[in-house]
């Protein structure tokens, strides 16, 4: 179990795994090992208590991610729960350091790689914008207005599908979408284009098609930018894990008119699906905004998808 204490500020608390353990030196979301027949929730109630002497609220507490993990020969299945209200101020009562800081500012390459991604899941928002892929380049202001007004009103993750354009188009568009991507921490992606994002930089990320998954590339930006990667089956899932993407889409989930013939996932296969995945995953194919909370309660980030999220 691992338990993400978020403060008033936003920040989460730290702790770092001491020397002589596994993974000595690495941050990670303090928490513990359930024991025989124990209910998760009074666990993770539990191990707060001994490792930080703080006392969480019963009714409080609100799933995040599950994140099943291996380190070598051994297995484990990281259940992270979030708290925003507790008995008590946290302090070290095991001699580990711990530290407050805001998501947007933990380098994950300091994280245990099991916490990684409730990094991301902490991070990511619940909505993912895809652009149509009918949009001409002659319509690039009306677009790039669109899209500047959406980072403005809070949509935060875009990705810049526009296949009727050249990849110097797209990567002209997403430069002048930059400083404000930068300026309200948000993030626009490329589709497959990892040159331009490299050239790009801060606010500009990479969405992987499921064919540069399969040609086995390792992650190719740094961690300061966030790498999607789109996906359809569990070998493609574990594949986006292997390689470090930050999430992933997971598609169809429902029939949708572009791909009226693809054969959908439906909602309980994208939940077995999703669990499995140690990493955020987002329901794509047939999506609206509206069904965040249907996606969030089959185990998934949120939402993404193009014609519904543009209207």
């Amino acid at each position: 179990m691992a338990g993400v204490l978020r403060d008033a500020q936003g920040r989460v608390l730290l702790a770092q795994r001491p020397a002589g353990k596994h993974l000595e030196g690495y941050w990670e979301f303090p928490g513990g090992k359930l024991e025989p027949n124990e209910q998760p929730q009074r666990a993770l109630m539990r191990e707060l208590h001994e490792e930080l002497g703080i006392h969480i609220e019963a009714d409080d507490g609100t799933p995040l991610i599950r994140v099943p993990w291996r380190y070598g020969e051994r297995d484990l299945l990281l259940d992270a729960w979030q708290f925003t209200r507790w008995q008590g101020t946290p302090v070290s009562m095991e001699g580990q350091a711990l530290q407050w800081l805001l998501p947007s500012d933990v380098d994950p390459a300091t994280l245990a790689p099991a916490d990684r991604p409730i990094l991301q899941a902490l991070r990511l928002p619940p909505i993912y914008a895809i652009t149509p892929a009918h949009v001409p380049p002659d319509h690039a202001e009306l677009w790039y207005a669109r899209l500047d007004a959406a980072l403005m009103q809070g949509t935060c993750l875009i990705q810049l599908r526009l296949p009727l354009w050249s990849a110097a188009q797209v990567q002209m568009l997403a430069a002048r979408l930059q400083e404000r991507a930068v300026q309200w921490a948000a993030c626009v992606l490329l589709n497959g284009d990892i040159d331009g994002a490299h050239r790009l930089g801060a606010g500009v990320g990479v969405h992987l098609t499921s064919a540069q998954l399969t040609a086995g590339i390792e992650r190719p930006l740094p961690w300061t930018q966030i790498v999607g990667a789109s996906c359809h089956d569990a070998l493609q899932l574990g594949r986006a894990v292997q390689m470090g993407a930050d999430f992933a889409t997971l598609s169809p989930v429902a029939p949708t008119t572009s791909h009226p013939a693809a054969a959908s996932l439906g909602w309980l296969r994208f939940r077995d699906l999703a669990e499995a995945a140690a990493l955020p995953v987002y329901a794509l194919g047939g999506m609206t905004p509206a069904q965040v909370g249907q996606a969030r309660n089959h185990s998934g980030q949120g939402v993404a998808g193009i014609g519904a999220f543009w209207r």
